[in-house]
């Protein structure tokens, strides 16, 4: 399949005004095609059984570059999956190529849940995302924590899971001062999830770090501690 059949087959679903609508919502001067994410998940599905990886990656790797919304969105659709083999580098790569492009919290975080599900797979790669941290780039610095969701969901944590826990929000610290909204809102995304299953480590680093973070950031994070 090319990248031009799947995004005739995506644009087969297209609804009429929908398209003006995604343009005015994500506000972003790209295509849209006006269709809805579960048409966009029915297809990435259907491809994922049908291809082989090389063939997947060959298309994700086309759709991410049409600069299509929808297109996009099913680029990292193809490659959200928890089990990928093989496992090498490949896919992760196509994914960290992908980040420095990102200027949408929609499609980032599409791509996100993809990476999630590499890193998960191999945490050494953990390493190349600090880099991120201290990208002039928005978008990068943010998906270092959308991408590293995963670490606060363990309700009991193996010593390198604590240790990976800690890293982490050793870059959320860092992002406090960072008065971009979008990274605000990252660090206090990480620190509410992290807070449903480690409340001590997300209450410590409120005590800590939530002066520094801004009113609305630091509601959110603090949701559910008592």
């Amino acid at each position: 399949m090319t990248p031009h059949d799947a995004i005739e087959a995506l644009r087969a679903h297209a609804q009429v005004g929908k398209a003006e609508e995604m343009a005015r919502y994500h506000k972003v001067p790209r295509a849209y095609l006006g269709v809805a994410n579960p048409d966009i998940d029915a297809a990435a599905r259907t491809w994922r059984q049908q291809l082989t990886l090389d063939d997947r990656l060959s298309l994700a790797a086309g759709l991410w570059h049409s600069d299509i919304h929808e297109a996009r969105v099913a680029a990292a659709k193809l490659l959200t999956q928890a089990r990928i083999r093989p496992d090498d580098s490949a896919a992760w790569r196509l994914i960290v190529s992908w980040v420095p492009t990102f200027d949408a919290w929609a499609v980032a975080d599409h791509a996100s849940m993809a990476g999630q599900r590499r890193l998960s797979a191999d945490p050494a790669r953990l390493d190349e995302v600090e880099t991120w941290t201290t990208s002039a780039h928005m978008w990068t610095r943010r998906a270092a924590l959308v991408m590293t969701l995963p670490w606060t969901r363990q309700n009991h944590p193996k010593p390198t899971e604590e240790q990976a826990r800690d890293r982490i929000l050793g870059w959320a610290a860092g992002y406090v001062d960072d008065h971009e909204w979008f990274i605000q809102k990252a660090v206090a995304w990480w620190v509410r999830d992290l807070s449903k299953h480690d409340a001590p480590r997300a209450r410590t680093f409120l005590d800590t770090y939530g002066p520094r973070l801004k009113p609305l950031a630091r509601r959110e994070a603090g949701k559910y501690l008592k």
